[in-house]
């Protein structure tokens, strides 16, 4: 039997596992989702997602509904405007406010690229990101993206390139990549520009490798999967690939890595710490040979 979920707070969605799948849940097509599939798309076993559902349910947050053999469950009309409140994002605007964006940017590069230059920038990371997100932060991760590539651009002009900038590319620019940036950014701190890409990127940061990040202290922030762009290429002084075979162009004056790494896709926690230790031994190699004193 469901209890009603408190009007003042669902305590339910301080576990970020729940949190999470609700997003999922919200996001689907048709607002609802099979624990199969839910998870699938977080890299968790069944009964585990089963369990989750259960204290969802009982909190009367979700709803079951039974269709044959399958069971269906989606967020409960009368807690929908609480949960996302509480998830802090809402579902997806069809129509992200580009000219806003656009007039941000503008001022944040002023004297280094024109209305023109950013305008078609932004409109192109855009169409980038919306290919394959599902994201309801569209919008602001076109800004991030659009500025992240503008950045990079306005280094190829530079003359001079005090901090080396590292590239790591995989597939979905969801796993390997980002456990190599995550952990080369916490230890580089500004020493390094470290950036991350992907030749077929995935609408989010796969659960297990935030997970894996976070139990040894390493925030993801607000990273999430971006496209392989030319610009990103140009920018780096060394570009490391993962599984991405010839995707990425290959430039003179670059130094290029290619790390032979297990995809943590459908892998357990268990295994997934196994490759962020294999990918921190390379990152720690890679930093004392970029940044010499750092070994000290």
């Amino acid at each position: 039997m469901n209890r009603p979920a408190d009007a003042g707070d669902l305590t339910t969605l301080g576990d970020p596992t729940r949190a999470r799948i609700l997003r999922l849940i919200r996001e689907s097509e048709d607002g609802r989702a099979l624990v199969g599939r839910l998870a699938e798309a977080l890299d968790l076993r069944q009964p585990t997602v089963s369990h989750h559902m259960k204290a969802l349910r009982e909190d009367g947050v979700v709803r079951r509904e039974p269709d044959g053999r399958r069971v269906w469950y989606s967020v409960a009309p009368e807690h929908a405007e609480r949960v996302d409140a509480l998830l802090g994002d809402g579902p997806r605007s069809s129509s992200p406010d580009l000219d806003r964006i656009t007039s941000d940017l503008i001022t944040r590069f002023r004297g280094t690229f024109g209305a023109e230059t950013v305008r078609a920038n932004v409109e192109e990371s855009h169409e980038l990101l919306a290919r394959g997100s599902q994201s309801s932060m569209l919008a602001s991760r076109t800004a991030a993206f659009a500025a992240a590539r503008l950045e990079a651009l306005s280094r190829t002009q530079s003359v001079t390139t005090d901090v080396p900038t590292v590239l790591f590319v995989c597939v979905q620019n969801a796993g390997r990549s980002q456990l190599a940036a995550g952990i080369l950014r916490q230890l580089a701190g500004d020493k390094l520009v470290v950036n991350t890409a992907g030749s077929a990127p995935a609408s989010d940061v796969r659960h297990t490798v935030v997970t894996a990040l976070d139990e040894i202290g390493v925030p993801l922030g607000g990273e999430f999967p971006k496209p392989l762009t030319d610009e990103a290429v140009r920018a780096a002084d060394v570009v490391i690939t993962m599984g991405c075979g010839d995707a990425c162009p290959i430039y003179p004056g670059r130094r290029y890595l290619d790390w032979d790494i297990e995809d943590p896709v459908g892998q357990s926690l268990e295994r997934v710490r196994t490759i962020r230790d294999d990918i921190e031994v390379r990152v720690r190699g890679l930093l004392a040979e970029l940044v010499p004193e750092s070994s000290d």
